[in-house]
Order: C-alpha cells, then sequence, then structure tokens
C-alpha cells in the first residue's frame, strides 16, 4: 500500500497538518492508536479546562465558530472538535491503529516512496514518501525511581491517571510536583474536601491576565515565550520536557500559585528528596521554591513592560506581580510520616518523557531526541508536528495547531514542488515554457 503521507499521531497536531494538506489538494493517511483527540478525551481529569481561550481553539480551515471566545473551554469538548473537524473534511483517520516502526527504504522504487511504516499488529507496511511525526511531548509518564520505596499500601498513580477525587481512596492526597499540572489537581482535590499536600518542585506562574489582556496574548504578540520558557525561568536541565507556566481555565480562567493553595487550605512541604517505606526525607526548600516563581512571574512582567513602552501601545497601567505570604510558609519539617498524617494516596505530577523510538535512530541524537529545525528533521521527508523547539513549548500549546499544520502541510507542498520527478513540478515547468512560448511569440510580433 502506498500513501503520499503518512502522519503518526491523531490529536489536534496530526490532524491540523492532514488538513492544511487537504486544503492543498494532498491526500494523508492518519495513523491514531487510539481514536481522534484521545489525551483530551481520555487522559485527562474530569474538570479541565483549557488553559488558552477558546478563539485559540482553531484548526486549518476551521476557526472557533462558538459564542464565548474570550472563554476557556472542558478538555473533552476539545476532543469533540476535533473529531468534527477530521468528519467536516473528510479526512482518513485510522483509529486504534498503533505504529511499530518507521523506516527508511534502502532503494527508492518507482512511486517514490522513502519510508514504510510497519503497523504495530505486524500485518500491514505502508510505503510513503512522507512521515510526519505528531506524537507531542507528553508521551510517557516519568514517575521517579524512588517511588518504589514506598510502602506498598499508599495507593500512588501518575497526574495521567487521575480522574475525580471519588476515584481515589478515602484519605489525604500527596500530590508531588508544582507545575501546572500538580497545582490544577491540588486544587481539584480541596475544592472537593480533600486533605492534600503538595510536594513543591520548581515551576513558573504568570498571571492570567495582565494590562488588560491575556497572558498568552502577551507572550505571542510580544514573541518573548522562548526567553519565558529557557532554563533559567524554567526547570532548569532536566530530563522531562519543560512545563508551560502554571494557569487555569477553570471558572472562567484564574490564576493558582503556592500561596493561592496555601490560603485554600493546602499543606505545603519540600521536595522529596527519598523515601524510605512510609516516611519520606523533604528538602527545606518551600521558601526558596515559591520566591523563585515570583522572581520569574517578575521577569515576565517587566519583560512586557518594556515591549508595551518600546512599541508605545495604549493599554492599562501595571499592576504588581503576585507576591509570596512568607506567613504561609513556614512550619515545616525535614520528614513526612505518610501515616501520621493520614495520606493514602501520592499523585505524581512530575511530568513526562518524550517518547520517539518508532522513528529512524538516524534521525535521533544521542539522547533519542529527533535532530529538526523548525519541525523539518535531518532524513529527506521527516516532519514533526508540535515538538518543542529547545525548550521552548508553545508549538505543543493547542493555541498552535493551526500555523503549525499549515506550515508542516506547505513544507511538504514545496518538497513536491521541487522535485523534478513530481507531477506537479513537471506541470509548473510546462506551465512556464509554455508561457515562455506565448511571450516570445508576441515579442515576434
Amino acid at each position: 500500500m502506498f500513501v503520499e503521507t503518512v502522519i503518526v499521531g491523531g490529536g489536534q497536531q496530526g490532524c491540523g497538518v492532514a488538513g492544511a494538506l487537504a486544503r492543498l489538494g494532498y491526500e494523508s493517511v492518519v495513523l491514531e492508536r487510539g481514536e481522534v483527540g484521545q489525551a483530551w478525551a481520555h487522559d485527562r481529569w474530569d474538570t479541565l479546562y483549557v488553559n488558552t481561550p477558546n478563539r485559540m481553539v482553531a484548526f486549518p480551515g476551521q476557526p472557533y465558530d462558538g459564542d464565548d471566545p474570550e472563554g476557556f473551554m472542558p478538555a473533552r469538548e476539545v476532543a469533540d472538535r476535533l473529531k468534527r473537524y477530521v468528519s467536516d473534511l473528510g479526512l482518513n483517520v485510522r483509529e486504534g491503529t498503533a505504529v511499530q516502526a518507521v523506516e527508511p527504504l534502502p532503494d527508492t522504487p518507482a512511486n517514490g516512496a522513502r519510508f514504510q511504516v510497519r503497523l504495530a499488529d505486524g500485518g500491514e507496511t505502508i510505503e510513503c514518501r512522507n512521515v510526519v511525526a505528531a506524537l507531542g511531548g507528553y508521551t510517557s509518564p516519568r514517575v521517579p525511581a524512588l517511588a518504589a520505596d514506598i510502602d506498598p499500601s499508599i495507593t500512588q498513580l501518575h497526574s495521567r491517571y487521575y480522574r475525580n477525587p471519588q476515584s481515589l481512596p478515602e484519605g489525604a492526597v500527596l500530590v508531588v510536583g508544582a507545575g501546572s499540572s500538580g497545582q490544577q489537581v491540588c486544587d481539584d482535590l480541596r475544592e472537593a474536601g480533600r486533605d492534600v499536600y503538595i510536594s513543591v518542585g520548581r515551576h513558573k506562574t504568570a498571571p492570567r491576565y495582565y494590562r488588560g489582556a491575556c497572558v498568552l496574548d502577551w507572550l505571542q504578540f510580544l514573541s518573548i515565550e522562548g526567553q519565558f520558557e529557557s532554563p533559567d525561568l524554567g526547570r532548569g536541565v532536566s530530563p522531562s520536557l519543560t512545563g508551560a507556566s502554571v494557569l487555569s481555565g477553570r471558572d472562567g480562567g484564574r490564576d493558582l500559585n503556592l500561596s493561592i493553595l496555601a490560603q485554600k487550605g493546602v499543606t505545603l512541604v519540600g521536595s522529596i528528596r527519598s523515601a524510605q517505606g512510609k516516611v519520606l526525607e523533604l528538602e527545606q526548600n518551600v521558601r526558596e521554591i515559591a520566591h523563585a516563581a515570583a522572581r520569574a512571574e517578575n521577569n515576565l512582567l517587566e519583560a512586557i513592560d518594556a515591549a508595551i513602552e518600546k512599541r508605545g501601545l495604549t493599554v492599562p497601567a501595571p499592576t504588581p506581580a503576585s507576591l509570596v505570604d512568607d506567613s504561609l510558609l513556614d512550619g515545616y519539617e525535614p520528614t513526612l510520616d505518610l501515616i501520621a498524617e493520614g495520606i493514602t494516596t501520592i499523585v505524581w505530577a512530575t511530568g513526562f518523557v518524550p517518547d520517539y523510538r518508532v522513528l529512524p535512530s538516524s534521525a535521533l541524537d544521542e539522547d533519542g531526541v529527533p535532530m529538526h529545525k523548525k519541525g523539518v528533521g535531518i532524513l529527506p521527508g521527516l516532519f514533526y508536528a508540535g515538538l518543542p523547539e529547545g525548550r521552548v513549548v508553545r508549538p505543543l500549546l493547542i493555541g498552535n495547531a493551526r500555523a503549525n499544520g499549515e506550515f508542516i502541510a506547505r513544507q511538504i507542498q514545496l518538497d513536491n514542488l521541487l522535485r523534478h520527478d513530481s507531477p506537479a513540478f513537471a506541470a509548473q515547468t510546462r506551465w512556464t515554457t509554455e508561457s515562455l512560448d506565448v511571450v516570445r511569440n508576441l515579442g515576434g510580433a
């Protein structure tokens, strides 16, 4: 079987590329191991709302068409909209189809194929000229090795598998990790009346709105997100993917940080150093972590203020960055006795590790990370949709699905137009030659 372009992954990035290709007149097949929008439909907790405004939830050729552009939609609505997009454009998506391996072909056959894609069932291969890996950056949940040293009577799960407070055993819950998922899970548990502890880790915060606009609009308009996501303002060097700033789309969008959680009754404890059965050894770093996040937020707001002044924008006056309430950051112990505190469950909000092992090893660096520039891989015909650029996570966010899809589709179109054995190139060449002949004849007349 030959298909010109195979897209691995049926989330917003993969379907966005397929839609953009269809609008340019090119066919593709999307291979999705689950269902369209799997992560949004099934791999998130029940009360998760998208952190980007509804108007940013758009796909190539299909802008947001709801009646609340400044609101924030539930995660499952994203999946529904993506399924509607696939149906409206008649995209060829094969659900329940996992890919085992993408392999370069040693010789180029007559159909111009450069790869063969082996499906996991072992019964089918697909030859194609182009492969778009839309695997995302949040592939494999990351849980630290010390989790194995915790007493088996304690229920442990990664945040990917958390659904709601009722699904957890009775008792207090310890959430490990203070990134966007960790703090939102804490907020969800506390809203339900659960006793909640959070073991802090490095993270970034930002106000939901600043100087009259959503902070994400400032990041996009001022093009400073690359700086914002740098190691100095992020988590530093880590085997897990850098996370975006802590924001919440719940209740129409609201701020979220450690001080806010503490005010709601969440108990803050230090980062976990080691575990011995039912006792965790902790860092004494709650205050340090909270102030580091506040400094990062202040740096962001100063950068926005400077750009506003430089461009002479007329906007509301600046407001102060979030302050750390030090009165909420005292009294921490070097250990946490899970039984004594009534903690029966640990939710690991410790990030994800990307997994690109289905791709050719020659396309990956020594750490197993794709080598690419703006989504164009080092192997001819291999492209990436929604892949982080260095430590900048912007390409993964749903607000960039339309731009990413259109860019990669255009790269594939150019690849077709510029190769000499392409019918499109031949047609273009014939048109140019005939046009020149006409011009010459007119000149001769």
